[in-house]
Parts: structure tokens; sequence; C-alpha cells
């Protein structure tokens, strides 16, 4: 139930964090993978390790891409149909995180945000749909708790995944009846330094850290391969009921109240 032999496997943002730990365990499993993001050192980087831990030795296809472009965007889809032929999981990973309230997000920064974390995702979809209805696959996007919770000075970023939450509720009832699952996953803070590369020093993301003894039922931050596991379960046929979930990765911390 967890293999993904012949399985053309696509995810976004793969060139580090989640991204490039669920790229690695797929490979694993005998996905075939295509990896996309921004930094093509980084990508190849992550597909040696994938082509060392695939049984077949199998190389993933590297896409230089930003989200942000519609050209790039279509270019993906394009690219892995002509190499492969078919798509089987779709992995919507990739997203940046900025700080800000309502007095001091400008909307430039809301622009960016909401770019790259919805307008991207929703249009790799709507290009990967057709695919994957052929091959009754399935999608998994890469959501955040604060796509569940409140949090105050991540107004942009929160809405943004909220709005991909959604997304997931609202595309898999479309796909559903094809026979087509889509689910997200809503990591809590995961240690892959996304904070300190967006909006803190390495000071800070230390105290941020430490804070999350507190601010996780589980009494610490999550890691990468602790999402990685739970996306590669939605992606496989051992999830093969489930469709239209926000599953909850976040040691706890969508159950915490004030006290």
């Amino acid at each position: 139930m967890y293999s993904f032999k012949d399985k053309v496997v696509l995810i976004t943002g793969a060139s580090s964090g989640i991204g490039a730990e669920t790229a690695l365990e797929f490979s694993k499993l005998g996905g075939k993978l295509a990896i996309t993001g921004r930094n093509k050192k980084n990508l190849d980087d992550v597909a040696k390790q994938c082509e060392d831990a695939s049984p077949e030795k199998l190389q993933p296809l590297i896409i230089v891409a930003d989200m942000n472009n519609e050209n790039h965007v279509e270019n993906i889809i394009a690219t892995v149909i002509n190499v492969f032929q078919k798509l089987d999981v779709l992995v919507n990973n990739a997203g940046i995180l900025e700080s800000g309230t309502i007095e001091n997000t400008s909307l430039e920064q809301y622009d960016r945000v909401m770019n790259t974390n919805v307008r991207g995702p929703y249009h790799l979809t709507l290009l990967a749909v057709q695919h994957l209805v052929k091959t009754k696959g399935n999608i998994v996007n890469v959501s955040s708790v604060t796509g569940l919770r409140s949090f105050p000075n991540v107004l942009a970023y929160c809405m943004s995944k909220s709005a991909l939450d959604q997304f997931t509720r609202c595309v898999a009832l479309e796909l559903g009846p094809k026979g087509v699952r889509v689910n997200a996953v809503n990591p809590g803070v995961i240690t892959t330094g996304i904070h300190m590369k967006s909006t803190m020093n390495e000071t800070e993301y230390r105290e941020f850290l430490k804070k999350c003894e507190q601010t996780h039922a589980l009494g610490r931050a999550g890691d990468t391969k602790e999402v990685s596991s739970v996306i590669l379960f939605l992606a496989s046929d051992a999830a093969s009921n489930m469709t239209g979930v926000t599953l909850p990765v976040d040691g706890g911390r969508h159950a915490m109240c004030p006290r």
C-alpha cells in the first residue's frame, strides 16, 4: 500500500525543507519524481540523494521554476507529461512565509504571499487535473496550522493557508466523482529554517524554537520527516478512502488554548 513503483510524482518547492524530505521518501518507495524549485544547485543536491535512495536508482526530473511565473507553471506540467506521459501524484508544497499585521502588511507583501501560496497551486492544479483524472491520481497540498487557527503578526500567511484549506475541500468534492482524491497536511512549527529565512535572525529563531515547548502539546517543534511521512500516507493506497481532509501534523498545536 505504500509502494509508488511506476507512479509519477510531482513535488513543488522540493529544493529544501519539507519538499526535499518528501522527494527523498517517495524515491525510497520507487516513485518516478519530478521536482521543482527556484534553486538549481539545491535541486541537484536533492536529486542526487533521491537517486541514491531509489531502489532502481531513478534520477528525478529537475524543473527550475518560479510559481509566480505563469509560463514556468505551464512548463512544469508540459515537461512532466512530455517525459513521463502521465501524472499520478501532485504535491503542492511550494510556499513562502512573511510576517506582518493589518497595520503594516503592504499590498505588495500580500500579493506576494497570496500569489505564491494560493494562485500558484491553483494554476498548477488547474493544468494537472486532466492528467490526474486519467490515472485516478491524487493531490496533497502542504498547508499549515495557520490555516486552521488564527495567529497574530502573520496575517497574509494565515489567510493564504486558510484559502488553501478551502481549496482542498472544494476540489475534493469536485474531483471525487472522477476518482481523484485531494487532501492537505497542516504542519505546526517544523525545523526547516523557514522562519529564519523570512522573518527572524539566528537568536530570535532559537528563542522561537524554545517557545515551542509551551505552544505545542508534545513540547517541541516537529521535523520534516514527520510531515513527509504523512504526505506519503495521504498519497498512498492506505488513504484510499480519505479526501477533503486537512490533517494537522503539529504536535497538538491546533488543540492548544492559552490559560
